[in-house]
This record gives C-alpha cells, structure tokens and sequence, in this order.
C-alpha cells in the first residue's frame, strides 16, 4: 500500500527538501565552476562574471546535479537569474533528483523568479525523482501567486498526479487555504477522488484542517 505523505503538517515540506530544493554544500574555492556556483547561490554577480571570463560554464553542477540557475533560483534571486540566462543558462536543466529551476522557484514561491524563467520558456510538466509537478511545489506551500502564473501558463488545474494527487488535494492537505480558494476559482474539481478514493475535504478532515474541508464540503 503506498504511503501518503500528509501524516502531518510538515510532512510536505520535508518530502520536497528531499528531492534537492535545500542549501548546496559549500563550494571549493579553488575551482573556477565551483566559484561560479558560490556566485550564483550568493547572489555575486562580479563573481559569476570573473568564473565565467575564465572559462567557467553556466551549466556547471555541484555535488547534488545543481546548476548555477538552479541555486539562483531557489535563492529568489531575480537578478542572477536573468544573468544566467543571458549567459546561455539552459532553463530547464534539472538537479540529479530532477528538480527544475522553476520547481525550486516555486517551492519559495518566489513569484518574479517563476514569472522570468515561464517567460525563458521553462516547462510546466517536468516532473522531479518523486513525480511532483512544479504546480504541486506551489499548491503545497501556498504561493498564490505561483500558482496563478503556472495556471496562466496552460497547466491543468484537475491534473493527478503521484497516488492521484491533484494540486488542489495537496493544499488541502497542508491547509494552505487561500491556495484552495485560488484553485477552486480557477476550476479545481473538488469530486476527484486519488488512489485511496479520497476528495481533497477527506484529505483535509484526515490531517485535521477544518476550516479548509470546511470549504470543500460545507456542511
């Protein structure tokens, strides 16, 4: 029987720290790529540039299959971000666990970062180690305003994904109320049912969120 990851409310957080969205391990100083991965992550701009003169690559990787953008872009910072790809980022280059940089965007809910890399053409569908969408990163965490933007981008509200796990079921299970409100306004079908035959107000009366099965299944 598959286990599902709402046993309790940080449960979320902890699965998507595991696919690779955290702080990379320091860099080695003395490696010009690694440089360029410091750079990135600390939002050195004057760094990136030296590493990269010096024949540093933007799609240089640390230990976990992170490029620069990718740190960058968990970072929140918009202007590395736009750096990179000025420099032939590939925008959608993931880490060895799959995670995109616009995954990672979207698990900080840094909304300008995700609004550029959708503009770069980053794609929706990817789906990390774990079979996790971009748009549950978001849903999960309760950024709106990430989830406007995927939505806005063609990614389909209603759409199963891991154990029949729609966006909408995974806020629900979180609690992230204006998240499911946001959802249900974009067209989120509150009948579907995942692979325990659950709806997202059983998922969110199962891990003690009242207000939100509230909402999905007025009384």
């Amino acid at each position: 029987m598959p286990v599902f990851p709402f046993a309790r409310r940080a449960a979320f957080g902890a699965l998507l720290l595991a696919t690779g969205v955290a702080p990379a391990e320091p860099a080695d100083d003395v490696n010009t790529n690694a440089q360029l991965l410091a750079g990135a992550r600390q939002g050195d701009l004057a760094l990136v540039d030296r590493m990269l003169a010096h024949g540093g690559s933007p799609e240089s990787r640390n230990r976990l299959g992170k490029t620069a953008l990718l740190l960058a872009a968990e970072k929140g910072r918009l202007d590395m971000v736009e750096h990179l790809l000025a420099a032939g980022a590939k925008v959608d280059a993931a880490s060895l666990e799959k995670v995109t940089p616009l995954m990672a965007a979207c698990y900080g809910g840094h909304t300008a970062v995700v609004q550029r890399l959708l503009g770069a053409g980053a794609k929706t569908d990817p789906l990390d180690r774990m079979n996790k969408p971009a748009i549950v990163y978001a849903a999960g965490q309760g950024h709106t305003d990430s989830i406007a933007l995927l939505l806005d981008a063609g990614v389909d509200v209603n759409r199963a994904y891991e154990h029949g796990l729609t966006a909408l079921m995974w806020a629900a299970g979180q609690g992230n109320l204006t998240a499911v409100q946001l959802l249900l306004k974009r067209g989120a079908d509150t009948t579907l049912r995942d692979d325990r035959s659950l709806t997202a107000a059983e998922i969110a009366r199962q891990t003690g969120q009242a207000e939100v099965a509230k909402l999905l299944a007025p009384s």
